[in-house]
């Protein structure tokens, strides 16, 4: 069984824990909808940065209150270069999976479109 990454990422209007849980919710959400094979249990783990302007709590929450409890996560922050689209929340997703790497679906919502316009357009 090969690991794949699936990268993505969506944005918030401020910072307040509310906004940045339920952005961070739709998010694996949606991740968990494009790639329909995923089960949470498949996880191996699960990286998640924010941008320096987001820091009223970790967007793992998030997914613990979602039930991926057993999931090894990690939150750090993105480097802060210059004109980078703020409000972000990103994050990594290791997934055990025999799915081929070109069936792997990533997910940018909101704002976070603007990111990798090539990969919103492929889905």
């Amino acid at each position: 069984m090969a690991i794949r990454g699936i990268r993505g990422a969506t944005t918030v209007p401020a910072d307040e824990p509310d906004l940045i849980l339920e952005a961070t919710r739709e998010l694996l959400e949606a991740i968990l909808r494009a790639n329909k094979n995923m089960k949470p249990e498949e996880v191996g783990s699960a990286l998640f940065t924010v941008t320096d302007d987001l820091a009223s709590t970790f967007p793992a929450q998030a997914a613990r209150q979602m039930g991926w409890s057993l999931v090894p996560m990690m939150c750090a922050r993105e480097i802060p270069v210059p004109g980078s689209l703020p409000h972000a929340i990103r994050v990594l997703v290791h997934w055990n999976t025999d799915v081929p790497q070109n069936e792997v679906t990533h997910v940018y919502l909101r704002d976070a479109v603007k990111l990798r316009p090539d990969l919103v357009a492929a889905q």
